[in-house]
């Protein structure tokens, strides 16, 4: 029997923008089903330090605060296991209302100023986890959500598609998916579902935290407006909602718009638009190549 709640699906929420906007859905009541690897030990280092953060510890939270997350262990370079999620997912609620692919390698290297060819060469793994992976979900949820004739597929970009941003590897990255976005509404325009590619800003996460204890004199400023990942996932929701969804399909869009269109504040506070300073989205071209 299908579930009466909307239910959505946050791939890599073990901690950061995942764990937050499966915070900020769940506080909206969505059932979320939350995927990692770091089921109950969080294994992840950062500068010699550990990232905290598990499966585990994000449902906990999530009920603890009367919201209703369910942890699968899920690596999501296997895609034996990312089928399974989404069949467990059919099976128990009948539904999925709202896919967030967020899962993605990010190497401790990332944000170092040296040339790509001076970075190790396991930050191209981002285009597997992060680019593939997102596919793949996509692939498994889209007939959930066409069957049922509704649903919202989102990918959590950023303005590193636009400008340069860490570097090619994680460009290609969120550059692939605001394509996802893109084409993959094309596909969907007969089934009332929408994909969308969404533009974060700044983010308060674990990393982040770390970050700013060891090159704060390259972030401090940036950081100072940096959203909440709770935030967006409550933007998520009002966009899942929105009767004009439809309209938005195959577009990439800036959170920290959308939240000012729909009066959503990130504790009190407006984070801002990097528009200006960083890029815009692209606009598809209309045509079509079959």
């Amino acid at each position: 029997m299908a579930s009466e709640r909307s239910v959505a699906v946050v791939t890599g929420a073990t901690r950061g923008a995942g764990k937050g906007i499966a915070h900020g859905l769940a506080a909206e009541g969505v059932i979320v089903y939350i995927t990692g690897r770091s089921s109950t030990t969080a294994t992840a280092t950062l500068r010699g330090e550990t990232l905290a953060g598990t499966l585990e510890q994000t449902a906990t939270e999530i009920e603890a605060a009367g919201g209703t997350a369910i942890p699968v262990t899920c690596d999501h370079t296997d895609d034996v296991q990312t089928r399974a999620l989404f069949e467990r997912v059919q099976r128990e609620q009948g539904r999925l209302d709202i896919l967030v692919n967020n899962a993605a390698f990010i190497h401790e290297n990332l944000i170092d100023p040296e040339p790509f060819w001076e970075k190790p060469l396991d930050l191209v793994n981002i285009l597997d986890i992060g680019l593939r992976s997102a596919y793949v979900a996509s692939y498994y949820a889209a007939p959930i959500m066409v069957a049922q004739q509704s649903g919202l597929i989102t990918f959590t970009s950023s303005f590193g598609a636009a400008c340069y941003m860490h570097g090619p590897a994680y460009g290609a990255q969120k550059t692939g998916l605001d394509k996802f976005a893109a084409d993959m509404a094309v596909d969907l325009e007969d089934h009332n579902v929408a994909a969308v590619s969404l533009w974060l800003g700044p983010q308060r996460t674990e990393r982040t935290e770390i970050v700013l204890r060891h090159r704060g004199e390259q972030y401090d400023d940036f950081m100072a407006m940096a959203e909440s990942p709770q935030f967006n996932g409550r933007i998520i929701k009002a966009l899942a909602d929105d009767p004009r969804r439809a309209e938005r399909s195959g577009q990439t869009l800036i959170t920290a718009e959308l939240a000012l269109e729909y009066g959503i504040t990130d504790e009190g506070r407006q984070p801002p638009s990097y528009r200006e300073q960083l890029g815009q989205p692209r606009i598809p071209h209309p045509a079509r190549v079959y």
